[in-house]
């Protein structure tokens, strides 16, 4: 599929000469939110997709968490992105565009960014995120970087990630941080990983932050946090079904439940109901049924040993450059290339 064709399925943007984005026509991303959200509330086990947290308000509140002493994750990759800075500017060069998989947090994009901002008259900066957050953030960004350009791409990584394979020839720097792959299923997580090094040049890397297994109650903590900052994050979800497809859950008649299966290595976090209760989304004229206790599964969250890893990226076609650790063995993040 060429540029061209890609033309006809975005729509583009411009702001100004150093900001523009595309987005797929407007009717996509309704179907496509729609569609799944009442796919996964028809399941025996219903569920919803983590991706459809982060609305203007959800983004908000995650920002929000990762200020919480509970919250481990954000401090620690933070630790380790600042304590590989001149490593990052000796390995990358010039030619280097950067792509983030999500449009990330202020802090850790502005990192990279003053990497590259030291080996680039000109940056260029391709954020992919399913949020319209993406056009926020870009704006303040540009307000730091005098040599920065940033072409945003609003929809799912998948899209995204064809979108930049069929832009040009230029070198990326794909960055996906914050264990966001840990949200994956484990089948999942390898599908997309194959997904992303079929996407790649050979002169690609790849930068990915990945949460270790570590203690349960730390772990609790982490997602169940003394404020309640993270169930007005789950919650939030019920939020926007209520404004963006006409729901009328009433959100104090769910309660937020996360845990650590040791077991399994993941947080696993749900919406529980209260109570019996019958919610109707009107823009899809449905009627969703729930029983007291029920659950809506919302996120898990995977956390890996160094082996699990390696294995991982061997099976994904990655070669390993690098990889480091924050000073409590909580974290690692990876600089990968293809086989």
């Amino acid at each position: 599929m060429s540029i061209l064709k890609n033309r006809f399925q975005y729509k583009k943007y411009t702001i100004d000469k150093k900001l523009c984005y595309f987005k797929p026509h407007a009717t996509k991303i309704e179907k496509s939110f729609s569609e799944e959200i009442i796919f996964g509330l028809s399941l025996k086990n219903k569920m919803v997709q983590p991706k459809f947290f982060y609305d203007i308000q959800g983004s908000d509140l995650f920002d929000k968490i990762c200020a919480l002493s509970e919250y481990y994750l954000t401090r620690t990759e933070i630790e380790i992105l600042n304590n590989i800075r001149e490593e990052l500017t000796i390995t990358l060069d010039s030619g280097y565009r950067l792509v983030e998989l999500g449009s990330g947090s202020a802090t850790k994009t502005r990192i990279i960014l003053d990497v590259l901002n030291k080996i680039q008259s000109k940056i260029e900066y391709f954020p992919i995120d399913i949020s319209e957050i993406l056009t926020e953030s870009s704006e303040i960004l540009l307000d730091s970087y005098s040599n920065l350009y940033i072409t945003g791409i609003i929809d799912t990584y998948e899209g995204g990630l064809r979108f930049i394979e069929e832009y040009d020839d230029k070198k990326n720097l794909i960055i996906f941080l914050g264990s966001s792959l840990g949200n994956f299923a484990e089948d999942d997580a390898i599908h997309f990983l194959k997904q992303i090094n079929m996407t790649m040049k050979r002169s690609d890397l790849f930068l990915i932050g990945l949460d270790l297994v570590k203690d349960k109650k730390i772990l609790d903590k982490a997602y169940d946090d003394s404020q309640g900052i993270t169930s007005q994050f789950n919650l939030n979800v019920l939020q926007r079904i209520n404004d963006d497809l006409g729901g009328n859950f009433d959100l104090n008649k769910f309660e937020h439940h996360a845990f650590y299966n040791q077991e399994l290595q993941r947080i696993e976090m749900y919406l529980k109901s209260k109570s019996d209760q019958l919610v109707h989304i009107s823009k899809t004229n449905t009627d969703v049924k729930f029983n007291k206790n029920e659950l809506i599964h919302t996120e898990y969250s995977h956390k890996y040993t160094v082996p699990q890893i390696k294995k991982m990226m061997n099976q994904c076609n990655f070669k390993i450059n690098n990889m480091w650790f924050d000073s409590n063995q909580y974290y690692c993040v990876l600089l990968v290339s293809k086989f």
